[in-house]
C-alpha cells in the first residue's frame, strides 16, 4: 500500500466516525466520550461493558448504533432464570405435516446470532449463563451439541449493568470481564443536557437514525486499525504500565503494593495497543502516541485489576490506580511525565 493511499483510507476512516457520531446524536443527547468509546472498540474487534444507573440511555446508545451500521441486532435479557441454551440455541426436533416426529434435529438459533448484541443487564443472569458468552466473545463461535457454528462478522457484545442495585445479581466472572476490551462509566448528564433529554423524550417519537455505515465499511476499517503503526518505544511502555500494575512487581508504586491484589495481564497489554490504534485511526493519525496510550487506559484497565482487602477498606478504585500508574511510570525510562486524565 502506497503512502497516498493510506492516507486517503485514513481520511475516509475519520469521514465515516464523523457520519456515524452525527447519526448517533440525532437520537442521544451528550454523552460524546462514551460514544467514542464505544467506536474505539468497534474498530478495534473487542466488547465492551457498559456501567451506569438506570434510564442514562445505554440501552437506547446500543440499539442507535446498530441502526446506524445496518447490521443485524439482537437483545438479551438476562434474568435469573434465563439458561445458556436460550442465549446460543439448542436442536429441535422436527415435526412432519401430520405432527408426528420425523426424527431429525434442526437448529434453532439463538440471539447471540447476531452481529451487534446487546446483553442487557447481564450480571443478573447465573454465573452458568454468563459463561456461555465467553466462547462466543473470544473466538466468534459457539458450539451446540459438539458441533462449532460460526458467527456472522462483525460481531459485536456490548453489556450493560447497574451499579446501584445488587440484590438478585451475581457478580461476573473475571474470566469473562477479561474478553471485554473496554469498561465504559456512563455519567449522570449535566443540567443542559438533562434539560434537552427531558424536551427530546417527552414529545413526539425520534425515528431510529438510517444507516450511514454497512458490514463492509466496518470491516473494512477493522482491517484499516491493523495497520496503524506502533513504535517499539510506545509499546515498551505499555508493556511498563501493564508490569507496573502487578503489585510483587520491583516496578509497582506504593498504590498498587497496597490497594491491589491482581494487576492487568498480557490481555490488557494488547488492549492497550488495540484501543490506542483505534483512537489514532478514528482521529486521522497514522501513528499511535504515548498519550493515546494514557487516554485509554482507564476504559482498558479498570476492570482488570482486583483490589485487595486493604484498598477496599480504604476506599481505593482502579481509577485511582490507573491514574497514578499514567502519573509515576515514564514514557520512556528516566523521564518524569505528567498524567493525562482518561475518559471516563
Amino acid at each position: 500500500m502506497t503512502q497516498s493511499n493510506f492516507e486517503a483510507r485514513l481520511a475516509q476512516a475519520r469521514e465515516a466516525s464523523t457520519r456515524l457520531r452525527e447519526a448517533i446524536a440525532t437520537v442521544i443527547v451528550g454523552q460524546n466520550a462514551v460514544v467514542d468509546q464505544v467506536l474505539w472498540a468497534l474498530i478495534a474487534g473487542g466488547h465492551v461493558l457498559l456501567e451506569g444507573a438506570p434510564g442514562l440511555g445505554k440501552t437506547l446508545l446500543v440499539r442507535t448504533l446498530a441502526s446506524s451500521l445496518e447490521l443485524k441486532f439482537s437483545r438479551i435479557q438476562f434474568t435469573p432464570d434465563l439458561m445458556p441454551s436460550d442465549v446460543t440455541g439448542t436442536n429441535v426436533l422436527v415435526m412432519d405435516a401430520t405432527g408426528g416426529a420425523t426424527g431429525r434435529f434442526e437448529l434453532h438459533r439463538g440471539p447471540i446470532f447476531g452481529q451487534v448484541i446487546l446483553a442487557d443487564e447481564i450480571n443478573r443472569a447465573t454465573p452458568k449463563t454468563q459463561s456461555s458468552l465467553l466462547e462466543a466473545m473470544q473466538e466468534h463461535a459457539v458450539t451446540i451439541a459438539g458441533i462449532r457454528h460460526v458467527l456472522d462478522q462483525p460481531f459485536f457484545v456490548l453489556a450493560t449493568e447497574n451499579p446501584i442495585e445488587m440484590e438478585g445479581t451475581y457478580p461476573l466472572p473475571e474470566a469473562q470481564l477479561d474478553r471485554f476490551l473496554l469498561k465504559v462509566m456512563v455519567p449522570n448528564p449535566s443540567e443542559d443536557e438533562m434539560t434537552a433529554i427531558l424536551a427530546r423524550t417527552t414529545g413526539h417519537a425520534v425515528e431510529a437514525p438510517k444507516s450511514v455505515l454497512h458490514r463492509d465499511d466496518v470491516m473494512a476499517l477493522r482491517a484499516l486499525c491493523r495497520d496503524i503503526a506502533v513504535a517499539e518505544p510506545v509499546l515498551r511502555y505499555a508493556a511498563r504500565l501493564i508490569a507496573a500494575s502487578v503489585p510483587d512487581s520491583p516496578t509497582a508504586p506504593e498504590l498498587v503494593r497496597r490497594g491491589l491484589r491482581y494487576g492487568a495481564g498480557v490481555r490488557g497489554g494488547q488492549s492497550l495497543v488495540l484501543a490506542s490504534k483505534s483512537l489514532a485511526l478514528l482521529e486521522g493519525r497514522a501513528q499511535v502516541a504515548f498519550t493515546d496510550i494514557q487516554r485509554v487506559a482507564l476504559p482498558v484497565l479498570r476492570h482488570r485489576m482486583i483490589r485487595s482487602f486493604e484498598g477496599e477498606a480504604d476506599g481505593v478504585t482502579t481509577d485511582q490506580v490507573i491514574e497514578e500508574l499514567c502519573r509515576v511510570v515514564p514514557t520512556r525510562p528516566g523521564a518524569v511525565e505528567q498524567v493525562v486524565q482518561g475518559s471516563r
